[in-house]
């Protein structure tokens, strides 16, 4: 598959092949050097630098490869629903803050805040068993990105999804963002989250995805700890990429979400969060060819009684289109990895 989609198997960098190289002579050297030269001349004038070499803004390009999803499906469809209660950040567990996004945009600064715990509460007292029924009722199963500390805290919050079939991945041990994590501490991060998750299931994790940005160290901690076969940490395709041997990126969305839900976004009714997926769909499907999209949760947003009316749209025509393979993430990851 690596070949096809446009990737080597050790980079993310495009395959250049089929390039055959001439000699230089000296007046072109000399032309390109001054060329480069001019070129810094009038950098010099502009703020800032360039973007990394290592940086890919083609990606696939033009003509995406076709995966050929199991049964003939067009659509690799994704539901992620986040573990995160007892992984906020709380003056409760230790933590120097308490998390300020809940159903309220509000930090209380200096104190222990019960309201702020009770609203991560409702999701691990309430939405996981409702959000699990819905998935029953549908036959679909899902990627539970569960963060380390709050499985050790609740294991019910892995064990039960484990029980019926759907992934439990990692994401993270605390619900926070891992940009300038020493890597020590990230190391022992990982450990920790894999461990918790294994204690509870029974089944060591082999997905990954951070909240928001990760560090400049994680994929590759990733692979050094390993057992890992994909991570999420990644929002710019709509297909997954093999970035080395064994290891596949797979792409996240924060548009299809339910974060989107929290004061001041974009959904209100639960119709906003369900025509908005499906129109996603629909117009994915229209293209005819190969494409994943992910479909973000949270036990304690679409959890709740007047949001689970759009999971339950949502998953009512999903599941009854044959163009369309609703899969777990390792799932994914093996069908790439396997072609």
């Amino acid at each position: 598959m690596c070949a096809n989609a446009g990737y080597s198997g050790s980079s993310d960098a495009p395959i250049i092949q089929n390039i055959v190289f001439q000699p230089l002579s000296y007046s072109a050297i000399i032309g390109m050097l001054v060329a480069f030269q001019q070129a810094e001349a009038r950098m010099g004038d502009l703020p800032g630098g360039m973007p990394p070499g290592t940086r890919n803004t083609l990606g696939y390009g033009e003509n995406p490869p076709e995966l050929a999803w199991p049964g003939g499906a067009q659509l690799a469809l994704s539901f992620v629903v986040n573990v995160e209660e007892g992984a906020e950040m709380n003056r409760n567990s230790g933590d120097d803050r308490n998390e300020s996004r809940f159903e309220a945009n509000e930090e209380v600064i200096g104190h222990p805040d019960p309201c702020m715990e009770t609203h991560f509460d409702y999701g691990a007292r309430v939405g996981l068993w409702r959000i699990l029924d819905v998935f029953d009722r549908h036959g679909a199963k899902a990627t539970f990105s569960a963060c380390g500390r709050a499985i050790a805290h609740g294991p019910h919050l892995a064990a039960a999804p484990h029980a019926r079939g759907h992934e439990v991945s990692c994401h993270g041990w605390r619900w926070e963002r891992h940009a300038g994590m020493a890597e020590a501490t990230e190391r022992a991060v990982i450990a920790a989250t894999v461990r918790a998750i294994t204690d509870a299931t029974g089944d060591p994790p082999v997905g990954w995805h951070t909240r928001s940005a990760p560090s400049v160290n994680t994929r590759r901690l990733l692979r050094e700890h390993g057992g890992f076969i994909y991570d999420s940490d990644d929002y710019g395709d709509e297909l997954p990429r093999l970035h080395q041997p064994g290891h596949v990126i797979l792409p996240y969305c924060f548009d299809t979400n339910d974060m989107r839900f929290a004061p001041g976004g974009a959904f209100n009714q639960p119709e906003d969060f369900s025509h908005y997926c499906l129109r996603a769909v629909d117009w994915l499907l229209a293209e005819n060819r190969s494409r994943m999209l992910s479909i973000g949760l949270h036990l304690r947003i679409i959890g709740r009684p007047a949001r689970i009316w759009a999971l339950d749209e949502i998953l009512r025509r999903v599941t009854a289109d044959p163009r369309i393979w609703v899969a777990r993430r390792r799932d994914i990851a093996a069908h790439v990895l396997a072609g």
